[in-house]
């Protein structure tokens, strides 16, 4: 169910499809795990990490993220005041440790990891490690899913280079990619991963890199989302729809800015639903 929904529904991330389909299902196959699952989904708005940690959650749980095994953590929600560190650090730290407790195979999804205060995050470092047991529980069946649009210049760098030296974005393998990716991450004051004993310490299993979209992956989401919604496609109005979008670098417009982030709105305005 993972595969296929990657491969109807996620458009212009053939690297993305690739990781995450081999982590997930090698983890959930690994009967003998020596860690959590970590991934670390990185890309600009638009190009399918909520998405795509939404399908992982439905392909594990019958309710998906709706299931109460799935905690999903927004930064500027849970986490707003930087005074207050301190007693976030103790209360997420609280929160795993007790839903863990509940069920071993708990998903746990951090959004805007690029608004996370610096050093919070590396609270959550002794359940990543490989300990057998912390204080009797065991964490090495759960899986946990950092968002960030931290690291998306460094994705849309090296696309470019591929683009202007006449190479596809399929050409584009993920060691040309995570490698310069973590370490970007690791820099960024703004990533919520500064100087992360998570990165430093090598827990972060993939560094997960989503490709900026172009014109024809944002045609693409129109035509699904207006299939999706039970009406015929009008051809005309998907490409007014994509053409209204604006792209970048200024003068070759190669991607969209916005990825397929307003579609669902664009379409409401065109479509007398």
């Amino acid at each position: 169910a993972l595969q296929e929904n990657l491969d109807k529904k996620l458009f212009g991330q053939h690297l993305v499809n690739k990781v995450v389909v081999k982590a997930v299902r090698g983890f959930l196959s690994n009967t003998n795990t020596k860690k959590p699952l970590a991934l670390s989904l990185h890309g600009w708005t638009g190009t399918g990490k909520n998405f795509v940690s939404r399908i992982v959650a439905e392909s594990i749980y019958k309710r998906g993220l709706q299931s109460k095994y799935v905690h999903q953590f927004v930064a500027t929600l849970h986490f707003p005041h930087a005074d207050s560190i301190n007693i976030y650090k103790d209360q997420l730290q609280s929160w795993i440790r007790g839903n863990v407790s509940v069920c071993p195979r708990s998903l746990f999804i951090f959004d805007e990891m690029d608004k996370m205060h610096a050093g919070l995050i590396d609270s959550i470092k002794p359940f990543l490690d490989y300990y057998e047991l912390l204080d009797g529980v065991s964490y090495r069946q759960a899986i946990f899913i950092f968002l960030s649009n931290a690291g998306a210049e460094k994705i849309t760098e090296v696309a470019l280079d591929f683009w202007r030296n006449g190479r596809t974005r399929e050409d584009i393998q993920l060691t040309d990619i995570q490698n310069a990716l973590s370490v970007s991450v690791f820099n960024n004051r703004n990533s919520g991963f500064w100087h992360s004993t998570l990165i430093d310490r090598n827990l972060i299993d993939y560094f997960v890199p989503f490709l900026p979209l172009e014109y024809k992956h944002v045609k693409m989401c129109v035509r699904v989302e207006i299939e999706s919604r039970g009406y015929a496609v009008d051809e005309d109005i998907l490409t007014r729809i994509a053409d209204e979008m604006t792209y970048f670098p200024r003068e070759e417009r190669i991607y969209s800015d916005k990825g397929c982030k307003t579609v669902d709105a664009k379409l409401d305005y065109y479509y007398d639903f």
